[in-house]
């Protein structure tokens, strides 16, 4: 029988084996897993997640994008009891170990080994989540394991306690997109961490555990268990808190709601043209990097542009009538709000339009509807009273409809989404400064934006172009040209007749009066006169490309396809004294860091400079859309600027913009165009008592296109009517029907309080009467004022005349 002493010999030689074994295996382990840990002081330099503010000049909130809702702070910055919830809840001795909690490891690693659980509790300190966070993957295994206990060790020999905490507050995920304890605080309950209560402290420290499970949004109970029975308990064993305290934030009901930035400028089409060119200049990220954008946007200015084109197109839809529900869906008898409600799912609000469900039709006329939020309002006969019918006569139960607020509180308008789109920009014509754009009715019906790239015939909008032209070989605003038939032989063997809008000639007329009266003839006829190529090369130089000019005389008629923003620019010429100024409205750009990497120095107009057309060479730079990008940003010296966003300072050092055409054909122009509101196709806009207020009306073959196109003080704007689909507009919809209200509201506000922009007659002009009308005319005119012949009714022989189509 083997003796006890030599089964206790072969034991302890089996355990020295084992031990040397073990050994010999932990160090091939450490060697390995030390060998691939990263280095951690790059902790320090952490670049973290953080979305990308817009904004507009004043400084307001247009716009955040980004994965991610993350606000990163300092740990000075985190209230003491804040800090404490988290040590109560993940790691009560975080002060006071290495890095490590080997008790906890231990339980974990027999856990492991002893159960068929995959995750199991392992004591993880706050430094090995960190450790986590930033280098390891959510893998259970003692290898990954292993590597966290060596990486947080590693971790703990290079940072500070607090350096570790702060990125463990800064890094946690605690649902719903937020990263980070200050983002969670502002998402869940609107606050700063200052202001805080202990009962949303608790809360906010019982997340990362089960951050998309039991956040007290998405379960409330499961959240407020957690706080009640784990996080404030252990606060109170732990001294942080009182049991008083406890007992009280315990008897707070959870009320977290989702709360996202607030948008003060809402601007989304803008918003939008800004994504897309920062992800352009600084790649996919961009969204993440924590960049702040101003814009040239004025908030004021947007919101006018945005009523005046929601209002519009109102009105011009309720003079349509109305063209039905949405949509009908079946509803189960005795079916609650919130059952119906349900109905709404995935119909979003198209501006203030709000998709609701009718519920019940009563005999008196009126109508019961649900919304998306389960809320019931009633549409009474004043609802519907644009149809001239009452609720009960247009809609059943179970129609999906569209409603939005009235003007007395309470009250509701039955409404529609309208057939009709529209586009608006306004510039500043002296720099190119966008101060207000939309691009459609709503961005959430259709992100398409026609401001920008919507491609348009312009009509009769487009002529002072054709003027411009023409006063430059000689014509002025008094010339005489015949308003009469004409017929021009195309080379295929047809003809071409143009005809005036509505029938109709008037014989020998000077200019002014043309335009005032948007007489197509004498377009045509000038355009004759002048020669398509030079009108083409002339027209270029307000920045349309000659690619977009028709090369014959269906030009003259606004042929074009042209879009909102080009026509802008083009009559910015006209108000800034002839410049060609480049649209932008990328002001600055500044880090996370504030440091400025990014200062847009606009081409200014310059009056006074006079010159003709091509005399001013433009630096190269960036032109997408039609808006200029500048060149590409490079790193700027550092600034002082604040955390609150403010209004660019003016830029220095300005550039001179190159010039379009003379100074004193853009008087011209600007003085007849004043005349079309004075007394010819727009004179709606006199209502808004401004004399410097000038334009030009625009309509399309068969309605399809409306245009207003004009400036008064500092603003060169534009507004179009149309439809995508290239239908017509209706019966009488020409742009000072369609167009020109929208104009007039937004002016109406743009302009309120800033002075009149009158600019005397420039140098190299002379007063004097032609044709029995007083003008102001070139010296250089003068001299072939009693030369000139524009009443010949015979086409010139340029064949580029005949190819009209």
């Amino acid at each position: 029988m083997v003796s006890f002493r030599r089964i206790l010999r072969w034991f302890v030689l089996l355990c020295l084996v084992a031990g040397v074994v073990a050994a010999i295996a932990l160090a091939a382990l450490y060697t390995k897993v030390s060998a691939e840990l990263p280095e951690v002081q790059s902790l320090r330099e952490i670049q973290l997640q953080e979305p990308m503010y817009v904004y507009d000049r004043q400084g307001q909130l247009m716009a955040v994008f980004g994965e991610s809702r993350r606000n990163p702070v300092r740990i000075e910055e985190v209230p003491e009891r804040l800090k404490q919830a988290f040590l109560a809840t993940e790691d009560a001795r975080f002060y006071e170990h290495g890095g490590v909690d080997y008790k906890g490891i231990g339980r974990a690693v027999w856990l492991l080994a002893t159960t068929d659980n995959k995750r199991v509790p392992g004591g993880s300190t706050i430094t090995q989540q960190v450790a986590r966070q930033f280098y390891l993957s959510s893998e259970y295994s003692y290898t990954r394991k292993f590597a966290e206990i060596l990486l947080a060790r590693k971790i703990e020999s290079e940072l500070s306690k607090d350096e570790i905490f702060e990125l463990y507050l800064n890094k946690s995920f605690f649902g719903n997109r937020a990263y980070g304890v200050a983002a969670a605080a502002h998402y869940y309950y609107g606050k700063q961490l200052a202001e805080l209560d202990l009962d949303e402290m608790a809360s906010l420290a019982a997340i990362p555990k089960f951050p998309s499970a039991a956040n007290p949004i998405s379960n409330p109970t499961r959240a407020r268990e957690r706080r009640d029975h784990y996080v404030l308990p252990r606060m109170a064993e732990l001294g942080f808190v009182s049991q008083a305290e406890a007992k009280a934030a315990m008897s707070v009901p959870m009320h977290a709601t989702p709360h996202e930035p607030q948008v003060q400028v809402e601007a989304p089409y803008v918003a939008e043209m800004v994504r897309q060119e920062m992800v352009t200049r600084y790649g996919d990220d961009v969204l993440n990097q924590g960049y702040k954008v101003y814009t040239t946007l004025d908030g004021t200015l947007q919101a006018a542009a945005n009523k005046a084109v929601r209002d519009g197109l109102h009105l011009y839809d309720h003079r349509h009538g109305w063209h039905g529900v949405e949509k009908k869906v079946e509803l189960a008898t005795g079916a609650d709000p919130a059952t119906i409600a349900r109905e709404l799912a995935g119909i979003s609000a198209q501006a203030s339009l709000l998709p609701a469900v009718i519920s019940t039709v009563h005999s008196d006329g009126r109508a019961e509807a649900v919304l998306a939020d389960a809320r019931v309002i009633t549409l009474d006969a004043a609802s519907s009273r644009w149809t001239n019918r009452t609720p009960a006569r247009l809609v059943a139960r179970g129609d999906i409809v569209r409603v939005r607020a009235g003007d007395k509180e309470g009250s509701w308008l039955l409404d529609q989404v309208p057939r009709g789109q529209s586009a608006l920009v306004s510039l500043e014509a002296d720099t190119g400064a966008l101060r207000a754009l939309v691009g459609g009715y709503s961005f959430a019906g259709n992100k398409f934006n026609r401001a920008t790239q919507a491609r348009r015939q312009p009509g009769s909008s487009f002529k002072p172009f054709v003027y411009a032209a023409a006063f430059d070989k000689g014509f002025n605003p008094g010339s005489i040209v015949l308003d009469a038939p004409v017929v021009f032989r195309q080379r295929n063997g047809k003809t071409w007749q143009p005809q005036n809008d509505g029938g109709g000639f008037r014989g020998p007329m000077r200019l002014r009066e043309a335009l005032v009266q948007s007489r197509n003839l004498v377009s045509v006829r000038m355009l004759d006169t002048i020669g398509v190529d030079f009108a083409r090369r002339y027209i270029s130089e307000f920045g349309f490309g000659l690619d977009e000019l028709p090369p014959n005389l269906s030009m003259s008629l606004g042929t074009a396809s042209l879009t909102p923003l080009s026509v802008t620019r083009g009559y910015a010429a006209f108000a800034n004294g002839g410049s060609r100024i480049e649209p932008w409205f990328i002001d600055r750009i500044v880090d996370r860091n504030e440091q400025q990497i990014f200062q847009h120095t606009p081409l200014v107009a310059c009056r006074g400079c006079g010159g003709a057309s091509g005399t001013t060479s433009a630096p190269v730079s960036q032109v997408v859309d039609g808006f200029n990008f500048g060149a590409e940003p490079a790193p700027a010296p550092a600034t002082s600027n604040t955390s609150t966003p403010a209004t660019p300072a003016p830029v220095a050092n300005a550039q001179t913009a190159p010039r379009a055409i003379d100074e004193r054909t853009a008087w011209q122009l600007q003085s007849m165009m004043r005349d079309v509101v004075s007394r010819g196709t727009a004179t709606a806009a006199k209502v808004l008592n401004r004399a410097d207020v000038g334009g030009k009306t625009g309509s399309t073959n068969d309605h399809r296109d409306a245009w207003f196109a004009g400036f008064g003080g500092p603003l060169a704007t534009v507004v179009w009517v149309g439809r995508d689909d290239f239908s017509s507009l209706g019966y009488r919809e020409y742009g000072g029907r369609a167009s020109l209200p929208i104009w007039i509201d937004y002016m109406r506000v743009a302009l309120k309080d800033t002075p009149l922009n009158m600019p005397d007659p420039p140098s190299g002009m002379v007063q004097t009467v032609v044709n029995g009308a007083t003008e102001w005319v070139k010296v250089e005119d003068m001299d072939r004022l009693q030369e000139q012949d524009f009443f010949s009714d015979t086409a010139a022989p340029d064949d580029s005349a005949f190819d009209i189509f």
